[in-house]
């Protein structure tokens, strides 16, 4: 009988789940991420328990915000602050449970299936700002809590802060699901404006990663990825204006459908 791991993406907009077998997946559901703690442990359990079958070895999670032995330290976008996610569902379904921050697996992911290379950066832009990095093959997050890109700060401006706001100024206009995919097809002041300013501190803060660690490439994912080829060359662009390193480091969009699922399924198959 083939294994099968249930895989979670969890953000603070939206939590995926998938069956995960063989590093594909088979089926594939989402929701709506729950605003309280109840709600959202119901929610996870229903996924679950739709899922579950006697293939399924182990639950595999990947969740926004700092994670350490299982445990929620503090995830800003959802209800689960200092909460044991791991003992909580290892106790209630028997299996093998492992849990890492979102960001984390897709950067697993990328280096197993994606992207494979030994030595890059991920960031990710969805309801926050996540971040990913892989030195010779292995994640790297220093103590338990590296990576966190989006609380880099910029002359006193939050990384995450800024891309938060330029959620807000699009969502003015636009829908939720359609945030940069509409805004590129606009010609007028206001989007260029919003591109611009958006293109300028993100490229800001991947030249000083690149700074930083000098990756083989620099691979971007989640909501903004919707924007296709137009934002991603303004973002390299911004790059090379801010870049003190004088190389041409390839920076591109993640080509993996699902890679939070898949990079969490990964949490429980490298075991």
């Amino acid at each position: 009988m083939a294994k099968q791991v249930i895989a979670f993406d969890i953000g603070g907009t939206s939590i995926r789940a998938s069956i995960v077998e063989n590093n594909k997946i088979i089926e594939h559901e989402k929701i709506p991420t729950p605003k309280n703690k109840k709600l959202f442990l119901s929610e996870i359990e229903k996924l679950i328990e739709k899922l579950n079958s006697k293939k399924i070895y182990g639950i595999g999670i990947g969740i926004a915000g700092l994670i350490k032995d299982g445990k929620i330290g503090n995830a800003p976008n959802l209800a689960l602050k200092n909460f044991d996610l791991k003992k909580h569902l290892k106790n209630k379904y028997k299996k093998k449970v492992e849990i890492a921050n979102d960001a984390e697996c897709f950067a697993l992911a990328e280096a197993k299936l994606g992207i494979k290379k030994d030595n890059f950066i991920l960031l990710t832009f969805g309801t926050g700002i996540g971040g990913g990095i892989i030195i010779d093959g292995k994640i790297y997050n220093g103590q338990g809590y590296g990576a966190e890109f989006g609380h880099m700060n910029f002359s006193g401006k939050h990384f995450e802060g800024l891309w938060q706001n330029t959620r807000k100024e699009i969502r003015k206009e636009y829908k939720e699901n359609k945030l940069f995919k509409e805004l590129i097809k606009m010609k007028s002041p206001k989007s260029k404006k919003i591109l611009k300013e958006a293109s300028n501190y993100i490229g800001q803060g991947i030249s000083s990663l690149i700074s930083a660690f000098d990756p083989e490439v620099v691979v971007i994912g989640g909501g903004i990825r919707e924007a296709d080829g137009p934002l991603l060359k303004l973002i390299k662009d911004a790059v090379r204006k801010h870049s003190f390193l004088k190389k041409n480091t390839p920076i591109v969009w993640t080509k993996l459908k699902h890679p939070g699922t898949l990079g969490a399924s990964l949490l429980i198959s490298k075991k």
